[in-house]
C-alpha cells in the first residue's frame, strides 16, 4: 500500500522559511513525478511545484525564486524549501505522487499547514 507521510509544516513570520518533507513508502520512488499543491482557506487549489523523475522542475510564477524543490531517491523523499514567505502562502499544503510508468497512480498526501503570519 502507497503511503505518504508529510513533515515540516508551522507556523512562521513573514519573510521567515520552512521546509516540509513527504516521505513514500510501498512503491518504487525513482518511477514517481512528485507534486506539492496547496489549498487556500478558500478552497482554491494551486500547484506550487513538480519534480520529474528525470529531476526537471517547475513551480507557480507566485513561487518562483522562493521556493525549491529537490527529491532523494535514496530516502523515498520530496523536500520543498521555502524561503521569504508571505502572509499568501498561508494555506494547506499536499504531497502528491504521480506513477510515471504503469500502474497508474495518483497518490495525495493528508495536508500539513502553513501559516505565515506576524
Amino acid at each position: 500500500q502507497v503511503q505518504l507521510v508529510e513533515s515540516g509544516g508551522g507556523r512562521v513570520q513573514p519573510g521567515g522559511s520552512l521546509t516540509l518533507s513527504c516521505v513514500a513508502s510501498g512503491i518504487i520512488f525513482r518511477h514517481c513525478k512528485m507534486d506539492w499543491y496547496r489549498q487556500f482557506p478558500g478552497n482554491e487549489r494551486e500547484l506550487v511545484a513538480h519534480i520529474d523523475i528525470d529531476n526537471k522542475t517547475k513551480y507557480a510564477e507566485s513561487v518562483e525564486g522562493r521556493f525549491t524543490i529537490w527529491r532523494d531517491n535514496g530516502l523515498n523523499q520530496v523536500t520543498l524549501q521555502m524561503n521569504n514567505l508571505e502572509p499568501g502562502d498561508t494555506a494547506e499544503y499536499y504531497c502528491v505522487l504521480d506513477h510515471a510508468i504503469l500502474p497508474p497512480l495518483v497518490k495525495w498526501g493528508r495536508g500539513i499547514r502553513v501559516t505565515v503570519s506576524s
